[in-house]
């Protein structure tokens, strides 16, 4: 691939490929559904706390939340 081609020239180049295209079609399958219902089901559009620790603590909480909701109703 031309190094002189700016960043977005070579990744539109790069997900013309098969091999790439199948990768990123992985990617409605495996993580973002989750993030979407996140989102969508739990209204969690922006972190509270500042700091990579705070916002990767946060993160785990929402996240366990999530995953005990759908363990309560799997067997409510």
């Amino acid at each position: 691939m031309p190094r002189r081609l700016s960043f977005k020239d070579r990744m539109e180049r790069k997900l013309r490929t098969k091999r790439v295209r199948a990768v990123y079609a992985q990617r409605k399958i495996i993580p973002e559904p989750v993030f979407g219902q996140i989102k969508q089901a739990r209204g969690f559009r922006q972190f509270l706390r500042r700091g990579v620790r705070a916002v990767r603590e946060e993160w785990t909480l929402i996240c366990t939340v999530h995953n005990l909701l759908k363990l309560y109703r799997a067997t409510a």
